[in-house]
């Protein structure tokens, strides 16, 4: 049987070259096939998963050689991590691997929903002119609100002052003298979370889902907001309250949001359906840090670890 096993897609040349001399079953199609997978990782010392794959009890009872498991990408709200820790599994998440294709997107969304020009193709193809109706709004002198200032939100940060936005942030983990608040780009101004709401023209989170930060964003948080706010979550699902999300846009509370993630995925069309009519929303299948580039930087990462941890480097 395998000797590590990998449940979603990775880059192929990195496991080919990275674990070249280790006994690899490389399936995909096993997130989907749970007792697929507890089958094909009862003799396996390591697994490499995203964030589909859930590695808690049943799953790890099921792999009691299992030493190493390799995250690719950032995110553990998918691994019983202190279940791991007491059996001293190694977990090796890919930090910083994927921190530019998630800011990319954050810059690229936030610029899409305040300009609000680019859904016009079927009417100019019509033969209609919207063109009063699409003077959207400017990025630059716009107030961006980081919700979590760790690397990706840095990241980000970094490329809205690069397009002359302010950049504030709140972080309670982050103490008032670190250096962090002092960028290579500019100084970052720490706000209290009720402060950045009602002050910013967009927010963006970057926090993990834990007990304090699920459904951190709820009705009452979107109703601090302004009303013409950009709301981007590209960091974990459960954070924001969908229903109360989806509410304000369409009673013309915000001006505009985008998902990447959400509380349960993949979203099936009832939970969908919560979503429709919604004006300026954009939402994506949890791909934000997911290019051709950071995938293979996600993937080198991610096999380094595991081939290191099992070689005992």
């Amino acid at each position: 049987m395998a000797d590590i096993v990998i449940s979603e897609f990775m880059d192929e040349e990195a496991i080919r070259e990275g674990l070249a001399g280790f006994d690899v079953l490389y399936d995909p199609k096993l997130v989907d096939d749970s007792d697929r997978l507890a089958g094909a990782v009862g003799q396996a010392r390591a697994l490499i998963v995203r964030n589909r794959t859930q590695v808690r009890a049943p799953l790890l009872a099921a792999a009691p050689r299992l030493s190493a498991i390799g995250r690719l990408g950032v995110g553990l709200d998918n691994i019983d991590v202190d279940a791991c820790s007491a059996r001293d599994i190694a977990v090796f998440p890919a930090t910083g691997a994927n921190d530019v294709s998630v800011a990319e997107y954050v810059i690229a969304t936030a610029m899409l929903l305040l300009r609000g020009a680019y859904a016009s193709t079927l009417e100019v193809i019509a033969g209609r002119w919207p063109r009063n109706a699409l003077i959207g709004r400017e990025i630059m002198g716009k107030r961006l609100g980081l919700v979590g200032f760790g690397s990706i939100a840095r990241e980000t940060g970094k490329r809205a002052a690069a397009l002359g936005m302010r950049v504030t942030a709140f972080d309670p983990y982050v103490p008032a003298g670190s250096s962090a608040w002092s960028q290579p780009w500019g100084s970052v101004e720490a706000r209290p979370l009720d402060a950045l709401l009602s002050e910013s023209d967009v927010v963006s989170l970057h926090v993990p889902l834990t007990p304090e930060t699920r459904n951190l964003i709820d009705a009452a948080a979107i109703a601090r907001m302004r009303n013409n706010a950009i709301l981007i979550n590209a960091a974990r699902g459960g954070v924001v309250d969908e229903a109360a999300l989806a509410g304000a846009l369409r009673n013309g509370r915000l001006g505009g949001a985008a998902l990447d993630v959400f509380a349960a995925e993949p979203v099936d069309a009832d939970r969908g359906a919560v979503f429709a009519e919604c004006p300026n929303l954009v939402l994506t299948p949890h791909i934000a840090g997911v290019t051709e580039e950071s995938n293979v930087r996600v993937s080198w990462v991610t096999v380094e670890a595991v081939r290191k941890h099992l070689s005992g480097v």
